[in-house]
């Protein structure tokens, strides 16, 4: 059982990832935090309290209210997710969010429960380096911080050079990357590798015909048309992704250590996630995924789709 903390900007994929923390039989999702990104502030929040209640776990999870901009930027929005809930209209939560801020929240839960903690950061790292700034030992206290983020020194999906979650706050990054974490680096450049779902896929998970196969057809067709329409033959799934291999680490294929570090000085290569393999020239500082099994994937999610709420 991986006992986690979930941060989270929180769109389509990133409510799929809070169903593997909130339903997996491996996985106690302790918090969640929620931290400037893909859409309005406002809404990622009710977003992550529809998921909850979707999962049936409604009032079981707190969810935290973190940086509402990144550390030295302006927000910079997301196009590829709607309003993050699939345009639809869904029953205003019950649930409300805590009054405890994310990253206060993060450093308390942490430091009662030092060395037992994982959390997936699936956003902005902001409220991860805020936590730092907080308290200098953090990262030493958590368990393993899991990182969806960076294009291994290839294309990114905001610019040339950068994915979106570094770019966003390539100054958080950076901090979090010199921080001491043990840290797992999930890629977009392994999205579009191993957690890219075709329209045969996703008929597949539609057929399931649970209410959570729903929930997640909802959510995901705006992704999926964003997608299509710049030439991507399916729906993203690089943060669910990033949740499942902390719970289900036989679905990693091959991993390697490597020396992380952010490009944020530079305005053209903004976000730039440098990915170097030489240990001679830098000292690794994070494990990176290289491949997944990528059925063993899609299949694993399938049934959290059929299992239902707990």
């Amino acid at each position: 059982m991986r006992r986690m903390i979930i941060d989270t900007d929180t769109a389509a994929d990133d409510s799929f990832a809070l169903l593997v923390g909130l339903l997996h039989p491996e996985a106690s999702l302790e918090a969640v935090t929620i931290v400037s990104g893909n859409v309005d502030f406002a809404q990622q929040v009710q977003n992550a309290l529809i998921t909850i209640e979707a999962a049936g776990r409604g009032g079981e999870v707190p969810v935290h209210l973190g940086a509402e901009v990144p550390m030295a930027r302006p927000w910079y929005a997301a196009s590829a997710h709607g309003d993050g809930k699939g345009n639809h209209d869904f029953p205003v939560p019950e649930q409300a969010p805590s009054d405890e801020p994310a990253a206060s929240a993060l450093v308390r839960l942490v430091n009662e429960n030092p060395g037992e903690i994982d959390i997936v950061a699936i956003g902005p790292l902001t409220n991860i380096a805020t936590a730092v700034l907080l308290d200098r030992d953090f990262a030493s206290k958590v368990r393993q911080l899991w990182v969806m983020g960076g294009c291994d020194n290839s294309v990114g999906n905001v610019s040339a050079a950068a994915e979106y979650n570094f770019f966003v706050d390539p100054e958080a990054a950076d901090i979090v990357f010199r921080a001491g974490f043990d840290v797992t680096v999930v890629t977009w450049t392994l999205t579009l590798k191993r957690a890219l779902w075709d329209r045969d896929q996703l008929a597949e998970i539609a057929a399931i015909d649970t209410d959570l196969a729903r929930y997640f057809t909802i959510l995901d067709t705006p992704n999926l048309e964003f997608n299509e329409g710049v030439a991507i033959q399916g729906s993203t799934h690089p943060d669910s992704l990033t949740a499942m291999l902390l719970v289900e680490p036989s679905l990693i294929a091959a991993s390697s250590r490597k020396f992380v570090a952010i490009e944020h000085h530079s305005e053209l290569t903004r976000g730039y996630s440098l990915f170097d393999d030489r240990p001679e020239r830098n000292a690794p500082n994070a494990t990176v995924i290289d491949d997944v099994d990528a059925t063993g994937f899609f299949e694993s999610y399938k049934r959290l789709l059929a299992a239902g709420s707990r």
